[in-house]
């Protein structure tokens, strides 16, 4: 497969790939709490989500050849509209990359998309976003600094992560091709060639509705899931990791691999169109960790569980030399966003493993995706459906 040809697979698969792949509710899995429209991030209004995947070659790792199993993911917190929005972020544990956290964490803002990719693409993204600033007259001063967010997992199991396969256009065509409603997940975006919890990984979604006193909010979130070891995989309460340890374990071809039991990475962006200030933002990122555990992480050594969390509500709040009136969500009403948080994060690592599918990728090895009928029976056997 030539050059050229790779570079089209982003926009071809957006384009064809419109219908979504079965989700975890399709597969009867049970969840507790109420979804948005699309069960996904871009429930929250305004948020745009883009695509850019690059899958070529098979067998041996031929480094900067291939197989090539990676790609990257764009957040847009209002579309491609620049008005910075509150935000902060958490670190459960550190073993990874979210660029621009300290400004976000001094300023209260977020001022750019959130990119999420491989861990050796971070600095070409993050350059490929400003140079997209500057194509997109993204900023209208004449004089402006920022610095994008880039996050990052590790796919270096499936991919040929030391050939360096993400270029400045992948990044335009995530930034370029983003958009509102349906997303694809599983096996696209930065997440293509992730694992997680002892099977394939990738990107997923979900989203929760809440109402607190007469307003109804809207929590939305994207993973980027590779996380985990298969022995502490849980679904609704299920030990699936335990019923199918000796199951559809990794294939690992040589060179060996020094992956670990555990190591991996798992980035979660929350929205919410709540009126939340920064230091709330800051607690509503800390509950994503419980879900995590929910499901099975354990903040392993080996593992960057990164979150960042942003609000689309007052519209204002970013002035550089103006004053602006704000509105506040009491802390004391805030524990439906809690709830909405964990919920989401959880239904979102599902949803990544149920739509993400076996991957080959470099010197034959190969992640398997979720055993459909398997779970199912697992859930019947310990009541969880009928």
């Amino acid at each position: 497969m030539n050059k050229k040809f790779i570079l089209l697979i982003p926009v071809l698969f957006f384009l064809i790939s419109y219908s979504q792949k079965p989700r975890a509710r399709d597969w009867g899995i049970p969840f507790n709490g109420m979804t948005g429209k699309y069960n996904a991030i871009t429930d929250v209004k305004g948020v745009e989500v883009g695509y850019s995947t690059i899958i070529s070659g098979t067998g041996l790792n031929v480094r900067g050849k291939g197989p090539v199993r990676t790609g990257v993911t764009a957040i847009l917190p209002r579309g491609k509209n620049n008005n910075p929005v509150f935000a902060n972020w958490y670190s459960l544990n550190g073993n990874g990359e979210m660029t621009g956290t300290t400004w976000i964490t001094e300023s209260g803002f977020l001022e750019t998309p959130i990119m999420i990719t491989n861990t050796n693409s971070v600095g070409v993204v993050r350059d490929a976003v400003l140079k997209w600033f500057v194509k997109t007259g993204w900023y209208k001063e004449n004089f402006w600094y920022t610095y994008p967010v880039v996050a990052e997992t590790y796919d270096g199991f499936l991919n040929d992560i030391y050939g360096f396969h993400v270029k400045e256009e992948n990044a335009f065509q995530a930034l370029d091709g983003a958009t509102g409603g349906v997303l694809q997940e599983g096996n696209v975006g930065g997440g293509t060639g992730m694992m997680c919890l002892g099977f394939k990984g990738g990107t997923g979604t979900s989203s929760r509705v809440v109402k607190i006193k007469d307003s109804s909010y809207t929590v939305g979130v994207l993973v980027q899931s590779n996380f985990g070891s298969k022995r502490n995989f849980t679904i609704a309460g299920v030990p699936v990791g335990k019923e199918l340890k000796d199951t559809l374990n990794y294939e690992m071809k040589a060179p060996p691999s020094f992956k670990s039991e555990g190591d991996g990475s798992i980035i979660v962006v929350v929205a919410t169109d709540a009126p939340l200030l920064p230091h709330q933002l800051k607690r509503i990122a800390a509950r994503v960790p419980i879900s995590v555990g929910i499901v099975g992480g354990r903040g392993e050594n080996g593992s960057g569980d990164i979150f960042i969390a942003f609000s689309t509500g007052n519209q204002t709040a970013f002035q550089r030399n103006n004053f602006t009136q704000l509105t506040e969500l009491p802390n004391d009403l805030i524990n439906p966003l809690f709830d909405a948080t964990v919920q989401a994060v959880e239904e979102a690592i599902i949803n990544a493993m149920v739509a993400a599918e076996t991957m080959e990728g470099i010197n034959g090895n190969k992640a398997y995706g979720l055993p459909r009928d398997l779970v199912i029976g697992l859930l019947k056997k310990y009541n969880r459906i009928k």
